[in-house]
């Protein structure tokens, strides 16, 4: 089965530094027992377009899709938040192809329930590869992970280490919300 309720969508390419981003959340997520509903997906770099537009032809109808990827938001690299498509304005979101990926989430998006979850990027290469995120974006990977179970309701409460933090808290960090607006910084 291609799809699941929920889709988990990491977009981006490792190969031009932050925009890894979401292949990198992506791989942390695969390493954990999701329920059988939930499907992640390394959507990659010019994939994204034509997975939402799979989507929306989905034989099992696809309730939730989580997209993971840098945004600029204007907010420290690192930071991470939660958008809706319609917070994203027309032409804002492409890939690296320059295709607008706000269009198919804005058809997807009144019978698909998106959640966005950007981080703001400290340095995309984009002429020259340019392995590996940066050290801010880096420690942003952990939250996302949170962000994210939480977001598709998966509490991986069991998963807490000998200081009493959840597996994937930064350093620091003590597992508390995510913060429930979209568009609000976490």
């Amino acid at each position: 089965m291609l799809f699941r309720e929920i889709v988990i969508a990491g977009c981006g390419n490792p190969l031009f530094g932050d925009d890894g981003f979401g292949p990198a959340v992506v791989e942390e997520l695969k390493k954990l027992q999701l329920p059988d509903n939930v499907k992640v997906i390394d959507a990659g770099l010019g994939a994204p377009h034509f997975l939402f537009t799979l989507i929306e032809d989905a034989e099992v109808p696809v309730k939730k899709l989580v997209i993971i990827d840098i945004a600029d938001f204007g907010g420290n690299p690192g930071d991470v938040t939660k958008l809706r498509p319609e917070d994203l304005p027309p032409g804002a979101y492409r890939d690296a192809h320059s295709w607008d990926l706000s269009e198919p989430l804005q058809r997807l998006k009144d019978v698909i329930d998106i959640t966005i979850i950007g981080c703001q990027p400290k340095r995309v290469a984009s002429h020259e590869f340019e392995l590996g995120l940066t050290e801010e974006v880096e420690r942003a990977i952990p939250k996302t992970v949170r962000i994210v179970l939480e977001e598709i309701g998966v509490e991986y409460g069991a998963t807490i280490n000998h200081q009493g933090t959840h597996l994937w808290a930064s350093p620091g960090e003590a597992g508390g919300d995510a913060g429930e607006n979209p568009g609000e910084q976490t």
